[in-house]
Order: structure tokens, then C-alpha cells, then sequence
């Protein structure tokens, strides 16, 4: 899971930069709107995306993402006995805070809704707001302050029904919903900001094209109240008036220009390689044992390259059951261990290599041990015979035997 999240944030900090270096300043405002949902959702099923063109076997030497060596400290066990999921807690309270503001913001337009007065059109809802300078929509509803003129009135009115139109809202929204779901992710809020600057742009180009410039400038640059709610299209927002006036004034870009968005190729083509790149798990030395394996025609087969690696009991509905085999051994691992109390008062500590294999019935047997003392060893190996049984690993559609291997390293505080 941490893995997803990693390269979910990675990818949409690199979408976000081709956007604010390449697209941000030109006038392809529906282009960009595109964009930024197209990329926001590419981030999210990208990771699961494992295309056999660019699938590779990189070494540990190479790889970003591996099973590192698991560090065991002198009081591990002691944290691991008071071990509380404060990832999982902290994740929903956040998710919960969010899930609660957004219900405020919503009640917040409700009451309005229902302390104004509403006028019902063919495509769309004025609600007048009283004792209010404010102008703003929610999907086909325009809500529009008492005090807003009447000579204002009209040039504001053709702007919010244009986010109406084309349905601004619903952009707005799914970022919102993204909010909650990935509330840690500081990304999803500068993906809505950029779709709300986006919007605006939008609907001061149609605007353009029917009103008088200078006068809608002079109207952008009055200073009106606004409402502080992150999915409604404000037409007053003091953070975003100047880089209207500057878009409205710039001029059309040419349609060559359009070929920046052509930078995503290589992008995606990366992203796609990373992707699809699977990570050898063993250390040199067990690769080339694995090697040996092949060669004498044994029907073992390494982890990195067996088709249907053995499944850890609890993972079987994981989407990747590699990266929760992986996670399941170290949490294993941290659970079950004890630091050798004469080993301790010796100061003895190091790398102890751990190998074993998963049989076609999913046992673990043949476990080897290589590390810089016997206590330390046979710790390890205690730990090894405590693991469940798994349901064995396939190659062909048949069940084989998979090497396992991983350092464990012993550590005094």
C-alpha cells in the first residue's frame, strides 16, 4: 500500500510539472481542463498497469523498490508487543475530518439556498442572496448577492452560466471526494486549485467574446465577498482576479503550440517502463544459486521470476500478493522476535543471510542460515520455523518449489 502511494504521489508531481512548465500559460483552457482529470486518474491505475513490452527483471543493485534488509534492535521486541496500527488510525481520523468539512460545506449552501429567494429558468436556478455582495455557482444553481448591481449583475450572470453549462461542478466535486480519500496527499489540492484557475479561464473566454473587454476587466478588478468553499465557481476570488485579467488580455495561443502536450509521451513511457519492471528479490549470491538450480533441471524457481509467487496466508485478495508477501514477512518478523539476552550482554550483533524454500505444499523447509554468530543464527531460524503454511507457488499451472531468501540484521542500541 505504502508502495502505491509512493508512486501515485511521484506520478502526479511529474504530471503537475510538465503542466505548470509547458501548459499552465496558454490559452488551451479545455485542453488543460482535460489534462488535469486525465492525468489526476492515469496517476491513480497506473501503478497496477504491467505491460509484457517493457517487462524486465532488475537487479537489487538497480532497483528503487526492494526488500531491504529487515533491522532488528535490541527492544524490537518490546515495540512490537505494543504495537498498534497508529498508520491505519491516523488515516481514518483524517479521512473521518474531511469526510465532516465536506458535509459542512455542503450543509453551508443548503442554508443559502433555502434563505433566498429562487427563480426558476429553462437550463438553470438563480437563488438572490440577501444582505450579500456575493456571486457564485453549485452546479445548475447561481447564487447571486442583493447587492451586486444591476450593470454587474448581467456580466456575472453570463460567467456562472458557463461553469453551469459545462457542468464545472462535477470537476470540483470528484477532487473533493479525492480530498477525503487521500487527505495526506498535498497534491489533490493543487490538482483543484489548478482545475478551478482552469474553469475560470474557461468561462471568461466565452464571456470575452460577447461582452465588452475593458469593462469586464474593470469588473473583475472590484473587490465582492467571497464564500470559502472548495468545489463552488467563485467569480470573485481575490487569489485568482489578477490571473484572469493577465489571461484575458494575453492572446490566442498559435495550435503548434499544442504540441507540448506531446512531452507526456515519453512521460507515460516511462512511468509505463517502471511499472511494468519487476524487482529481483534475491542477493547476488542467491541468484546465482538460482542459476545453478536451472541449470541441473531442479523444478525450483526463484521468487523474482515464478509466474504465481506462494500467496502468505491473509493476502489472497491483495492486488499485488508480492509487495503483501513481502510486508507480511517483516511484520513476521518484528512479531515474533527476541534478542538474544547473552548476545546482548556480549555486545554481539550483524547480518545474518536467511534462506529457505516454500515446497509444493506450501511448507518451509530447507532453511539456511549464514551470520556472524550461532545465537544470532539460531534466532533467525526460529523465527523461520514460525512462519504459517502458504499456498505454493505456480509455474505452468503447477505447483514448485520458490528460494526465498533475506538479510535480517541484528542490532544493539
Amino acid at each position: 500500500m505504502v508502495q502505491y502511494i509512493v508512486l501515485v504521489i511521484t506520478f502526479q508531481l511529474l504530471f503537475l510539472a510538465i503542466y505548470d512548465l509547458f501548459l499552465k500559460k496558454e490559452t488551451f483552457f479545455q485542453s488543460n481542463r482535460v489534462y488535469l482529470i486525465g492525468t489526476f486518474l492515469v496517476s491513480l491505475f497506473l501503478p497496477f498497469v504491467k505491460l509484457p513490452v517493457f517487462k524486465t527483471v532488475v537487479s537489487q543493485q538497480y532497483a528503487a523498490i526492494v526488500l531491504d534488509e529487515i533491522v532488528l534492535t535490541a527492544n524490537s521486541s518490546q515495540a512490537a508487543e505494543s504495537s498498534f496500527p497508529w498508520l491505519k488510525v491516523l488515516f481514518v481520523i483524517g479521512a473521518v475530518i474531511s469526510f465532516a468539512l465536506f458535509v459542512y460545506k455542503i450543509y453551508q449552501i443548503i442554508k443559502l439556498k433555502q434563505a433566498g429567494e429562487k427563480q426558476k429558468f429553462t437550463d438553470y436556478i438563480k437563488v438572490t442572496i440577501p444582505k450579500s455582495n456575493n456571486a457564485f455557482s453549485f452546479y445548475n444553481t447561481v447564487f447571486m448577492g442583493d447587492a451586486v448591481t444591476k450593470e454587474n449583475e448581467e456580466g456575472i450572470l453570463e460567467h456562472e452560466l458557463v461553469h453551469v453549462k459545462q457542468k464545472h461542478t462535477l470537476d470540483l466535486l470528484f477532487f473533493e471526494v479525492m480530498r477525503i480519500a487521500l487527505w495526506f496527499n498535498p497534491l489533490v489540492y493543487i490538482y483543484q486549485n489548478r482545475i478551478a484557475e482552469v474553469h475560470e479561464f474557461i468561462a471568461d473566454s466565452k464571456v470575452k467574446k460577447t461582452s465588452k473587454k475593458e469593462q469586464y476587466e474593470l469588473l473583475l478588478s472590484q473587490i465582492f465577498e467571497t464564500k470559502n468553499i472548495s468545489f463552488i465557481n467563485h467569480f470573485y476570488k481575490s487569489s485568482l482576479i489578477k490571473k484572469r485579467i493577465v489571461m484575458l488580455q494575453k492572446s490566442k495561443s498559435s495550435k503548434v503550440l499544442k504540441l507540448k502536450y506531446l512531452a507526456l509521451v515519453p512521460l507515460v513511457a516511462g512511468m509505463l517502463f517502471y511499472t511494468s519492471c519487476e524487482t529481483e528479490k534475491e542477493t547476488e549470491i542467491d541468484a546465482v544459486e538460482a542459476k545453478t538450480e536451472v541449470v541441473v533441471e531442479t523444478v525450483d524457481v526463484p521468487f523474482s521470476v515464478v509466474e504465481e509467487v506462494p500467496v502468505f496466508p491473509g493476502c489472497e485478495d491483495a492486488l499485488e500478493t508480492r509487495d503483501c508477501f513481502n510486508e507480511q514477512i517483516r511484520e513476521h518478523i518484528r512479531k515474533n522476535f527476541n534478542y538474544p539476552e547473552e548476545a546482548q550482554k556480549e555486545g554481539v550483533q550483524g547480518r545474518v543471510s536467511v534462506r529457505f524454500v516454500i515446497q509444493e505444499d506450501g511448507s518451509v523447509e530447507d532453511i539456511q542460515m549464514r551470520g556472524p554468530d550461532v545465537r544470532l543464527e539460531e534466532e533467525a531460524m526460529r523465527i523461520i520455523k514460525l512462519l504459517p503454511k502458504f499456498t505454493p507457488g505456480k509455474q505452468r499451472g503447477h505447483n514448485v518449489r520458490v528460494p526465498f531468501s533475506l538479510p535480517i540484521t541484528f542490532r544493539l542500541q
